[in-house]
């Protein structure tokens, strides 16, 4: 390693799910070679930074209190994208990397890694199925060992059960809510018991309806940060199978990186480039379309996040090596 002392900057707007990706990769590199994590949190873009970008115009740097220079610089989401302007010109020696689709900012980084079902292409791209996570086979074990005494109080088959919410292409109307209300009452109905949590995303009237079974023994709510410290990867950990809306790429490569079967539950609106990501979870054998049944099945966990890891600490490495650092 160089004189930067393998210091990785993971950098997103800090929303959990956008950091998560970033954040998730930069663990499994550091598996693989010496870093330092240090998680920044940017602003999003404004209009100056949008304006600038469309006029080809540089964007000055500015000052904060991330003064030492990173080795390896991991970004997600639009902040992390715009920011990467800025600190390509504070830090011209980094190894720069993007999850997710950089858009015409693809030449920005060393490094693209992005969902299989963007479509991105280039040299520097890596397709990955689904998006890069913090799945790994220890944070489960030890997360589920975390929760062990409330997980023990509920009956078998468990089934963890992620709920999204509203996007540009979906929809939770009243027709998504009732299909999501009639997919709980029949699990229930078939004995099986429910590890529910829902995103930041979900609507009022989904939290609405999931309060309605708060109180029922054969479930566990989760109804955010208020109430206390995280199960998710314990649910996924436990889970005998997992349901999830199908509007959300990150609640699906999870599960499926849990290596539990998975049963999408379909919502409103349009799925468009995200069809072919559920195609290609059933093609794969990792889901299926829920059709009422508790379904379950042998499933290898997907380990995209660890092959996209391996891939870039041997490109950094190898432009280590190649600057004589």
């Amino acid at each position: 390693m160089n004189q930067r002392n393998g210091l990785c900057h993971v950098v997103s707007d800090g929303r959990r799910g956008i950091e998560n990706q970033a954040l998730g990769l930069a663990e499994a590199v550091m598996r693989r070679i010496p870093l330092t994590i240090e998680v920044r949190h940017v602003p999003r873009p404004t209009w100056r930074d949008v304006l600038a970008r469309l006029l080809g115009r540089p964007v000055a740097p500015r000052a904060d209190e991330h003064n030492t220079a990173p080795a390896l610089w991991i970004g997600a989401g639009r902040a992390a994208l715009y920011q990467a302007r800025r600190d390509r010109l504070r830090y011209p020696d980094a190894f720069f990397v993007y999850v997710q689709d950089p858009g015409p900012m693809a030449d920005l980084f060393d490094l693209v890694i992005a969902p299989e079902h963007d479509g991105v292409t280039g040299d520097n791209v890596v397709s990955t199925l689904g998006s890069t996570n913090r799945i790994t086979r220890e944070r489960l074990n030890e997360e589920k060992a975390r929760f062990s005494e409330h997980i023990a109080r509920l009956p078998e088959p468990r089934i963890a059960v992620l709920i999204g919410g509203p996007s540009k292409r979906h929809r939770f109307d009243r027709a998504t809510i009732g299909r999501i209300r009639e997919a709980l009452s029949g699990l229930r109905e078939a004995g099986a018991s429910l590890m529910i949590t829902a995103s930041r995303r979900s609507p009022p009237a989904v939290h609405a309806m999931l309060k309605e079974l708060r109180d029922e023994p054969d479930v566990w709510l989760w109804e955010g940060d208020s109430a206390g410290d995280n199960p998710y990867f314990a649910f996924l950990a436990a889970a005998d199978s997992i349901l999830v809306t199908a509007d959300s790429t990150n609640m699906l490569t999870e599960a499926v990186s849990a290596g539990k079967p998975v049963m999408m539950l379909e919502v409103g609106g349009s799925d468009g480039k995200f069809a072919d990501l559920h195609d290609a979870l059933v093609a794969r054998g990792y889901g299926c379309w829920f059709m009422g049944d508790v379904e379950s099945w042998p499933v290898e966990p997907l380990r995209e996040t660890d092959r996209a890891a391996e891939i870039l600490a041997t490109r950094f490495l190898a432009r280590e090596k190649k600057r004589g650092a």
